[in-house]
């Protein structure tokens, strides 16, 4: 799966936009994903990314960067070896297109801010 362009608010992902934030898995993506607190991320936002066991997570914080994740994520994340990549959505669009192919990658983005 391949992430065609990025811009303020939305995505478009092999020609299909989407305007939500979502989570981008190997063979679907979740156009529904919403957080508990909307500009943190927690472990119970993941869930069902943990279960399909990814080498590599990316996390896209927003266009400005703005989406916080707390050190208690990243340790857990650590403790279950997931590579863990975050940064504002434009440059995690450039990371997910250059490893996604190579590793099970998935990746959560938020879309504005």
């Amino acid at each position: 799966m391949n992430i065609d362009s990025y811009s303020f608010g939305k995505i478009v992902i092999e020609g299909i936009c989407f305007n939500s934030d979502l989570i981008i898995y190997p063979e679907k993506v979740d156009a529904s994903w919403w957080r508990k607190v909307g500009h943190r991320v927690q472990l119970e936002d993941l869930t069902a990314v943990l279960a399909t066991s990814p080498e590599v997570l990316i996390i896209g914080t927003g266009y400005m960067g703005l989406m916080k994740v707390p050190e208690e994520l990243r340790k857990e994340l650590r403790k279950k070896n997931i590579e863990l990549y975050i940064e504002d959505s434009r440059r995690a669009v450039e990371i997910f297109n250059s490893i996604n192919t190579k590793r099970r990658t998935i990746a959560a983005f938020h879309l504005t801010c």
